[in-house]
């Protein structure tokens, strides 16, 4: 397998790894969190590191869990006062937790490689590199071998809870009635994207764990309607975007993990613009028909209350029309060829008249804006 094929599939398991809890993150409206714990878990890898002297140990795995759910837990014994927000909260603590593990390296491991750049921003580059071995057989990159068990952990946790934490996600109170225990649903999550985010650490960084964790559900959330589509979705787009982020770093030569986190950011707003239902494009153009609409029908019922007076014939000329409605020509251009084109209107010489269709619509919105 070449070294090309091995970053990309490590960063395609990386995406999906952090897909699958962030899709939850976005749903309950705590993305901000995923950023905290992914800083706030320093203290524990350097405790862990500390103790073990070796940053593979799984010992690290477990006290950094420990630190993002003590995080979880400050973020919401703040928040419980009812004088600051989440944000606050999470501005608070996670600086803070941040700075203690910036000072245990400081202090206790200032001769050690435990760089603190190196755990925020990793580098896919040097996946190849750590190799792992058994019985003298290389079995490719130990980071390949760890996000592939990352996202099998994820799956099946995810599916053996997924009943429970989605309904402990849309409503807690019935969740809790229901017996479900939505705290330790919740706990039981913060851990897992706290262990997500230390495992992925050492090959991509917190960076762009960050932006795969959050960036992707938040797109698969513009286009799903139903649970199981938008998880798919999150897994798809989480997937998709290492392609052309891996692509662009090796064109233009720059970091792998910043092209990904740019392509996640690409990706997110191609869908904001183009999608389906919820895009701006789609928005905006629904904005415009509605516009069209009412001028329309305020033009049908404008031509109706005059169409029988004799003396109104300046009410139905094209030339004097926009005076009286208060729009430019081109406006009424528009919307005489858009009611041409519906069979609500005609034209004879430069006088604008009904057809019985145009009469008919007419008649039927100014039953609707009479009251009942």
């Amino acid at each position: 397998m070449s070294p090309a094929l091995e970053i990309l599939l490590v960063a395609m398991l990386t995406a999906a790894a952090c897909a699958l809890p962030g899709a939850f993150l976005v749903l309950r409206r705590m993305s901000l969190v995923s950023d905290a714990i992914s800083h706030a878990v320093l203290p524990g890898i350097v405790i862990g590191f500390l103790l073990t002297e070796n940053l593979q140990h799984p010992l690290l795995l477990v006290l950094a869990g420990a630190s993002g759910l003590l995080t979880v837990y400050l973020i919401e014994l703040l928040e419980k006062t009812g004088r600051l927000r989440e944000d606050t909260a999470i501005g608070l603590v996670f600086p803070a937790l941040f700075s203690v593990g910036v000072l245990l390296i400081a202090q206790l491991a200032d001769q050690v490689h435990l760089d603190t750049d190196a755990v925020l921003l990793g580098e896919l580059a040097f996946v190849p590199f750590d190799r792992l071995l058994w019985r003298g057989m290389d079995l490719g990159p130990r980071a390949l071998w760890t996000m592939a068990g990352l996202l099998l952990i994820n799956a099946l946790l995810l599916w053996l809870l997924y009943k429970e934490l989605t309904l402990a996600t849309f409503d807690a109170s019935a969740a809790a009635v229901l017996g479900f225990r939505p705290i330790l649903l919740h706990y039981l999550l913060m851990g897992l994207v706290a262990v997500t985010v230390v495992a992925a650490f050492h090959a991509v960084g917190a960076i762009l764990v960050i932006a795969l964790m959050i960036g992707p559900p938040a797109a698969a959330l513009l286009l799903a309607r139903r649970m199981p589509t938008y998880l798919f979705l999150s897994l798809a787009l989480a997937a998709f975007s290492a392609l052309p982020g891996y692509g662009m770093a090796r064109v233009f030569d720059v970091s792998i993990a910043g092209s990904m986190a740019t392509m996640v950011g690409v990706l997110f707003g191609v869908v904001w613009l183009l999608a389906p239902e919820t895009g701006l494009w789609v928005r905006w153009r629904r904005h415009r028909q509605q516009q069209l609409q009412f001028a329309l029908d305020l033009l049908l019922i404008h031509l109706l209350h005059h169409e029988h007076q004799v003396t109104a014939t300046a009410e139905r000329h094209r030339a004097t029309l926009p005076t009286h409605l208060n729009w430019t020509r081109e406006h009424l251009t528009r919307l005489l060829e858009e009611g041409q084109r519906r069979g609500w209107l005609r034209q004879e010489g430069d006088e604008i008249h009904l057809t019985e269709a145009g009469r008919r619509h007419a008649q039927q919105q100014l039953a609707m804006l009479r009251p009942a």
